[in-house]
């Protein structure tokens, strides 16, 4: 029986990740906080190890012997500048942790979930991994720091780490509560005041995490892959998830307005140092049409595509199953 490791095994993809090593039997570890929230992992009984990625004794100390998959997966995505020193401890800082342990510990395969915001402002569309990264000069905080994540994967493979890079765009489906899980409890709630005009690019969780291991089991080494999926705009997007909630459809919000309400919130979170649910950093991402392509995760890792409103269903049916709407 092979064996895998996985950090935030306790999130949206994490979940979606051990769920398909289960099925693939393996044998799964987890390292968790110990203020984690481990009941929905349980379905799938993967050995839970508590643990800290700020410490590589921690991690080393968790790993299997003889492990043939690691999956760091755990990343902070907050788009709050107020969170920029957590930003770096949790994305560059503990990735860097995660390599040395790696290393240390002599891992077969390594797997970095990243993401398509580590190309920044894309110096040509659509996004392909032949496309220079520019995630380094990015003023957003999560941008930048999932850039220098990878920065640190690749100093690990200049040592000798067998390490592949998964990078997806927007994710919808089942295990998400915090991402656009809270976009559905926004638009129940009355607290979205309209649709921004962007668009981008939607892969679903299970298929996302098919990738994750395709890419451990068959990936090249030192290769990145974008996972992309079907072009939609946050519009159709919005108005797919209204329709689901029995709401009426989200008036489009101009993106000078949308980055003006941003500026504003800002301003005010000086004072609160809360993050707002509308920063310049999600104002900014949100105006964007960012058109991702998956070619070569197609072709070498047998990546799909689904349709948005069945990836949407996937969400809600679950938001609903564990009450969360």
């Amino acid at each position: 029986m092979k064996t895998a490791f996985v950090t935030g095994g306790t999130g949206f993809i994490g979940q979606h990740v051990v769920e398909q090593l289960t099925g693939a039997g393996y044998r799964v570890v987890v390292i968790h906080r110990s203020s984690s929230n481990t009941s929905r992992l349980r379905r799938w009984a993967p050995t839970l190890v508590e643990g800290s990625l700020e410490s590589v004794d921690s991690i080393a100390a968790a790993i299997p012997e003889g492990c043939d998959a690691l999956f760091h997966i755990a990343a902070n995505t907050s788009q709050w500048s107020g969170d920029r020193a957590r930003l770096e401890r949790d994305n560059v800082e503990n990735t860097r942790n995660v390599v040395e342990a790696s290393l240390r510990c002599g891992v077969k395969r390594f797997v970095l979930t990243s993401s398509e915001s580590a190309w920044g402002e894309p110096a040509r569309q659509p996004l392909d991994e032949t496309v220079p990264q520019r995630g380094a000069e990015s003023f957003i905080d999560y941008e930048r720091t999932k850039y220098l994540g990878e920065v640190e994967v690749r100093r690990g493979i200049d040592r000798g780490l067998q390490a592949v890079i998964c990078s997806p765009a927007h994710v919808l489906g089942r295990y998400d509560e915090n991402s656009w899980g809270r976009t559905f409890r926004l638009v129940r709630d009355g607290k979205i005041p309209g649709a921004p005009p962007g668009s981008g690019s939607w892969g679903w969780g299970e298929q996302i995490a098919r990738a994750h291991v395709a890419a451990a089991e068959r990936g090249r080494v030192g290769e990145n892959y974008l996972l992309g999926g079907v072009q939609a705009r946050y519009t159709d997007v919005l108005g797919e998830v209204a329709r689901l909630l029995g709401k009426k459809p989200l008036p489009a919000v101009p993106g000078v307005i949308l980055k003006g309400l941003g500026r504003v919130n800002a301003l005010v979170a000086r004072f609160t140092k809360k993050a707002p649910d509308v920063t310049p950093e999600i104002a900014h991402v949100a105006c964007e049409h960012r058109v991702v392509r998956s070619d070569k995760a197609i072709r070498e890792l047998g990546y799909a595509t689904m349709p948005v409103e069945f990836m949407l269903q996937d969400c809600f049916d679950w938001l609903r199953a564990e009450r969360l709407i």
